[in-house]
Formats: C-alpha cells, structure tokens, sequence
C-alpha cells in the first residue's frame, strides 16, 4: 500500500476543465472505485483506438481486470501498454431553466499507467477474489472456487493506482443570474442503482433459496 496520501498529478492527468472538481486524494478516488461496477478500459493498437468495458476488483493500491487469455485486450495489455483506465457513477440529472445549464452530477476516476500479467497462480486465485467481492460482496464463499482449467483459461492483469484523478459534480444547477426569476423548474432529478428480485435459474432446485446478500444487495450510497 502505497504511503501517499494523493495520486500523481502530471499533465495528462491534472483536471483541466473545471479544475476546482478535481481531487487526486487516493481515499475520494478508492471510494468511487469501491462503488463503481464497470469500468472502460482505452489502449492504442497500431495506431487504432479501442476502448473495453470492463468488470474490476480493487485491492489496496492496485486494480485487478481479467479475461479470457485468448482476448485481445489481455494479450496486448499484458506486453506492457499504456492504458487509460475510467470509472463513473451517475448519481443524478441536474435540470436547469435554460438548456445550455443542463448537466449531471457524478463521480469519476481517471487512471493512467501500465498493466501487468499476474503470473503467480496464487496471486491470480487472490484477484479473482478481489474481482468476485467488488460485484457481489460475499459471494465467494458461496460459489464453486475455479479450477486449474478455468485459471489456465483466465489471465488476469494488475494495474497500480499511482497516476489519476477524481472529478465530481454535485448540487443544484448554475443558471445564469438572468434565468433565476423564469417560471421555469428547476433542480435535480437523483439516480441511484437499484436491484430487483433475484429470478431463479429454471435449472435450480425448488428448495434452494437465494441467500440474503442478493435480497440485501446495494452500492454504496
């Protein structure tokens, strides 16, 4: 774990736009990771963009992604490139008087960095574990453990939290000084992710129940 208490800030990873919402305190920045569910992954290939939604563990001061080993994603991050590595909550639409004042209030991380090939069988049995407690907390002591076929099919790359930043939009909109005395409403609209009743699989037993993490199931907030 890393001593320091904020993330590098270098140029490509200082908030330029609106700067004032840019934080680069690694707790802000672990909280937002902690909640999050998908993240997007963007690394360059000859030349060629590509950005991959991605599930994600966190582990200290490190991130966890995985794949199948045959995916091109895993096998060109784990020779060494660079990648951006972003992660957002929504948690509501701000409403304004005028359109132009219309925006959102979110939480976001930016990282930057490399991604390395966990080789440690150990290791990789770790970060599965890590990986599995992000989406559903719990849940790996309820499930079959992977098997050497299923790890040897399973790479899993490593990336340290040491180059990013957080940004977040929070309260009410910002009208113009003009637009505050139009019969216009006005405010936020919140979102939050929410979760229904599990649905049993048709192959399931009528007497298996579904335990209580699922019914208790939320993120963060």
């Amino acid at each position: 774990m890393s001593d320091s208490k904020q993330l590098q800030a270098t140029e490509r990873s200082k908030v330029k736009r609106l700067p004032k919402r840019g934080s680069y305190e690694r707790g802000l920045i672990y909280e937002i990771l902690d909640e999050a569910l998908v993240a997007h992954v963007g690394f360059v290939v000859d030349n060629q963009p590509f950005v991959i939604p991605m599930a994600y563990g966190r582990e200290g001061d490190r991130l966890y992604i995985h794949g199948s080993s045959v995916s091109r994603l895993l096998q060109t991050l784990e020779k060494g490139l660079e990648v951006c590595f972003t992660a957002t909550l929504l948690d509501g639409l701000v409403i304004a008087r005028s359109l132009f004042h219309h925006s959102m209030n979110y939480r976001s991380v930016v990282l930057f960095g490399k991604a390395t090939l966990v080789k440690s069988e150990a290791e990789k049995m770790t970060a599965l574990q890590v990986l599995t407690e992000q989406i559903i907390p719990g849940r790996w002591q309820q499930a079959r453990l992977p098997n050497s076929h299923e790890l040897k099919a399973t790479s899993v790359l490593s990336l340290p939290i040491e180059e990013g930043s957080a940004k977040v939009r929070s309260g009410s909109p910002n009208d113009s000084t003009d637009d505050y005395s139009l019969p216009i409403w006005a405010g936020e609209l919140p979102l939050r992710i929410t979760s229904g009743i599990p649905i049993r699989d048709p192959q399931l037993s009528a007497e298996i129940n579904p335990p209580e993490n699922l019914f208790n199931y939320c993120r963060g907030r």
